[in-house]
């Protein structure tokens, strides 16, 4: 079974296959080859972790930018829904 690219997976799923390669790469039972073929898929997947986690930061600060901007409205607890 081939692996998705990390761009491809999700937030959750990447960081899931990241903490399972840390589990396996700290257990010290592979060797140096696989191991490194590891720690290079766990830098992209780290990588794309970072890349979902910045975008997350830019949509919430545009949307506290958006209500920050917005106008204070009155309310009338008397008004119909």
């Amino acid at each position: 079974m081939s692996r998705k690219k990390p761009e491809n997976l999700s937030f959750e799923e990447a960081l899931s296959e990241l903490e399972t390669l840390v589990d396996h790469l700290e257990q010290g039972e592979i060797s140096l080859e696989d191991s490194l073929k590891s720690f290079e898929r766990g830098v992209a997947l780290t990588r794309s972790c970072q890349q979902a986690l910045s975008e997350a930061e830019q949509k919430v600060r545009i949307l506290n930018e958006k209500t920050l901007d917005a106008e204070a409205e009155a309310f009338d607890a008397d008004a119909p829904d």
